[in-house]
């Protein structure tokens, strides 16, 4: 086992403890990844909500055999402070992540790089280790393993008897998504198998820990189960490193020649399909709580019973009992249900699907001409103001060269671009900061803008905020060439920065992600300076509804909108002049419905064309100023 070349501070909130479990949930969470992994790399701390620190009112067994210390807020690490909790930082770092699926994955893939004997733990990352990768804002599966159901339990738990007669929807949504058909890769092969073993009537046997079993050794009893269990075989032939016999491999010509489309669907065997991965680990801590809450109130889950088939299901996982066993989780034992009624089903996916429901219209065909039409006919047009310093640039040739874009794979053209859109950006940044403010560069990337304002400003602290933690990784190994001392690195999805700052920037931020950033700074009354990207993207979320101002709402519908947003992408240069020109009007009302959303919350906004245009298709640039 390799050595831990530095030690990593890991930071869980703490509100209370419930029977067998810590609160908030995502602590919780942790904690069994934690003793399910084996993982002892990081020091750990629980911060109390309130401010009286306490080393009795914890329990040690829930804390497994972790050695766990506790830290007011007060005392954590600055950077650490601008977070939503868990947390991971270096000690006395800089480099900071946040949020349960980043510090989660992280713990997977430290386990590995100190024991990489553990292919089971990196397992959990799943296919191409993308498993909760995906950021809850954008990702609707995410949201619900990550916040949607935590806080849904959260919620049933303290809410009184006569409250938690109904399922919380949340639930109900998981029992529908277990009863999807599986799409994994290479499925067509799986199904296929399951056709043959369906046509020979196979009764497979699937492998369960019995109660003579070690899960420390990984040993194994072989039971029959009269269930058809392809899917159940795969699985945990891949947990236990196990192949599916020759005889379910061969197929029959019938087979090979039955198309696709008639081939039987898979079934689910845990949260994300076939396989278990971190889904499960992040549902489990939850799931439990609730199944206990309510055989305690003599619930019967006859209405749950894909939930119910799954949690008995994670529990023959090798390991899993022995993590539950550390953290002192008394997992139930419950008994078959019946599968779920058509009748069930369909009360199941009538669940209110908001976003279902508002972006089933988001298929469409025609131009963009009518939408515009009908917003001219109302007064409303692209307008751009005149840019504040047109002609403001960068010294480049004397910057250092760890400042420049163009130091990487860039090609040169494609460098003097990117010092162009720069040159843009901190040219109003530089305008708008003082001594002393902190600004954030949002959707940071490698770190372009960020570094250059760090290094130009030297008295304003900067922060990079970023979900992918190669991009960040690369962004804080320039900072250390240039030796920068006013710079934090934050690898999370937005939504987990709570931090104080003065001004807000981001360069060709993602669809959604424009609006969620100038949302960031609405809140913190800060300023912004942002570059939207792929209009393209843009769709209603469970935060951000589109159109966004009054205006706009009064006269174009969603699918109008969404016209206007599809057709801002049509600007690349390869395309003739007059579709790029309808293309560039579209990215400006689109920015016009946001300024004036902005507006309507008491901001100067302004909607400017960067200089020169040619330094990228998506040259627009808002800028907002709280009034």
């Amino acid at each position: 086992m390799k050595d831990s070349v530095t030690e990593e501070h890991l930071y869980l909130g703490f509100s209370h403890q419930y029977r067998d479990s810590i609160f908030p949930l995502h602590t919780s969470i942790s904690l069994f990844l934690l003793s399910y992994c084996d993982c002892k790399l990081f020091k750990v701390f629980l911060v109390p909500t309130g401010e009286d620190v306490d080393d009795q009112f914890v329990t040690k067994s829930l804390l497994g055999d972790l050695e766990v210390h506790l830290i007011s807020r007060c005392q954590l690490p600055v950077v650490v402070q601008s977070c939503c909790l868990p947390a991971v930082v270096v000690k006395d770092g800089k480099f900071c992540r946040a949020g349960l699926s980043v510090v989660l994955r992280y713990i997977i893939q430290k386990t590995y790089e100190a024991d990489p004997s553990k292919k089971d733990v990196l397992e959990l990352l799943g296919f191409k280790k993308t498993c909760l990768k995906a950021c809850a804002e954008v990702s609707q599966w995410t949201r619900l393993c990550e916040i949607s159901i935590p806080l849904a339990v959260e919620g049933f738990l303290k809410a009184s008897p006569e409250q938690c007669h109904t399922i919380p929807p949340d639930i109900l949504q998981l029992e529908r998504k277990l009863g999807e058909p599986v799409r994994v890769h290479n499925d067509d092969k799986i199904r296929r198998q399951k056709l043959q073993q369906q046509k020979a009537g196979a009764k497979a046997a699937v492998p369960v820990l019995g109660e003579g079993a070690t899960e420390e050794g990984k040993t194994v009893e072989m039971h029959e189960h009269p269930l058809p269990s392809l899917e159940l075989s795969i699985a945990f032939s891949k947990l236990l490193v196990q192949e599916v016999s020759d005889a379910v491999n061969r197929e029959a010509p019938q087979i090979r020649r039955t198309k696709t489309s008639d081939l039987p669907l898979l079934d689910h065997v845990f949260a994300e399909g076939l396989y278990f991965t971190l889904a499960d680990i992040v549902l489990l801590p939850c799931i439990h709580q609730f199944l206990v809450s309510s055989k305690k109130q003599g619930k019967n889950m006859v209405n749950l019973p894909l939930i119910s088939s799954w949690y008995r299901r994670v529990q023959e996982v090798p390991g899993v009992k022995k993590a539950a066993g550390k953290c002192n989780m008394e997992l139930l034992q419950l008994p078959e249900l019946m599968s779920a009624s058509e009748e069930q089903l369909q009360d199941f996916s009538s669940v209110p699907d908001e976003l279902e429901e508002e972006n089933e219209d988001s298929h469409f065909i025609g131009g963009p001409r009518p939408t515009m039409t009908k917003l001219m006919e109302n007064g409303i047009e692209a307008k751009f103001s005149p840019h504040p310093c047109p002609s403001w640039t960068l010294d480049w040739a004397n910057l250092p060269s760890a400042v420049n874009p163009g130091e990487g794979k860039m090609s040169r053209d494609r460098a003097v671009r990117k010092q162009q859109q720069l040159n843009n950006l901190v040219a109003v940044v530089t305008k708008l900061a003082k001594p002393g403010d902190v600004i954030v560069d949002f959707c940071s990337g490698g770190g372009h803008v960020g570094i250059v304002l760090a290094h130009m400003m030297p008295s304003c602290q900067v922060v990079l905020i970023e979900n992918k933690e190669l991009s960040l990784m690369r962004a804080k190994d320039r900072s250390d060439e240039l030796g920068l001392n006013n710079i934090w690195f934050i690898q999370a999805n937005l939504d987990y920065f709570n931090g104080t700052f003065n001004i807000g920037v981001a360069l060709h931020a993602c669809g959604v992600a424009t609006d969620m950033v100038i949302e960031h700074c609405i809140k913190a009354r800060a300023a912004f300076v942002i570059s939207p990207c792929c209009y393209g993207f843009i769709q209603n979320t469970v935060k951000f509804k589109y159109p966004r101002s009054h205006q706009f709402k009064e006269i174009l519908s969603y699918k109008e909108h969404m016209i206007l947003c599809r057709f801002a992408d049509q600007t690349a240069v390869q395309l003739p002049p007059e579709r790029r020109l309808i293309g560039k009007q579209c990215m400006g009302l689109v920015d016009l419905d946001r300024a004036w959303a902005a507006e309507e919350r008491n901001y100067s906004v302004q909607v400017v064309s960067m200089e020169p245009e040619s330094c990228s298709p998506k040259n627009n640039m808002i800028v907002g100023i709280p009034t």
